[in-house]
């Protein structure tokens, strides 16, 4: 949901989130327009999922370093929140401690939620491209994940198939169906 369709500055954004009002929700910059990131629980549940198998495999391969959607990164002339996030310890040895991380990172996590719209997920996606970060596009509805990489193609898994971390996350594998929460 757009917050101030007038409000079309990097610096505008900055002092906006930094209000004492703002300071615990979560803002992305997009295409010059400061959007509040709902709280959905299904989607967040899904997203701690991905972040939990991510997280068991980085406890064996200390590789980088992963975060949730209170991490925020620069990712061109936006600022964007992923669901999960993963950035090489190569790319960059520390995290920054405030603010949006100043790299894009290595892999970023969208879980699509009802309040998303599809130009905004096609506008992340193409900047997420162009600064050079693999994008797993989770649908919850169809239960998919299509994976967007830099110069490749496509991948559409759906349910039945196994998700890899390629050359990102070497030797990490992980079934769609263990993303999702088993339907009763």
């Amino acid at each position: 949901m757009a917050i101030n369709m007038q409000i079309t500055t990097l610096s505008d954004f900055e002092t906006f989130i930094n209000l004492p009002e703002n300071a615990d929700k979560l803002f992305e910059f997009i295409a010059g327009e400061i959007v509040e990131m709902p709280s959905n629980p299904y989607s967040s549940q899904i997203a701690a999922r991905i972040s939990g198998f991510i997280f068991v495999y980085l406890m064996q391969k200390d590789i980088g370093h992963l975060t949730g959607e209170a991490g925020g990164y620069v990712v061109g002339e936006d600022r964007y929140a992923p669901d999960v996030a993963f950035i090489s310890k190569a790319k960059q040895p520390e995290l920054a401690r405030e603010g949006y991380n100043p790299i894009p990172p290595d892999l970023a996590v969208k879980i699509i939620s009802p309040t998303d719209n599809q130009t905004t997920i096609t506008h992340k996606v193409v900047n997420y491209l162009r600064a050079g970060t693999v994008v797993w596009v989770v649908d919850p509805t169809r239960q998919t994940v299509e994976v967007c990489q830099p110069g490749g193609e496509d991948l559409k898994l759906d349910h039945s198939a196994t998700l890899s971390g390629g050359t990102i996350l070497p030797g990490f594998e992980l079934p769609v169906k263990d993303i999702f929460p088993a339907q009763e």
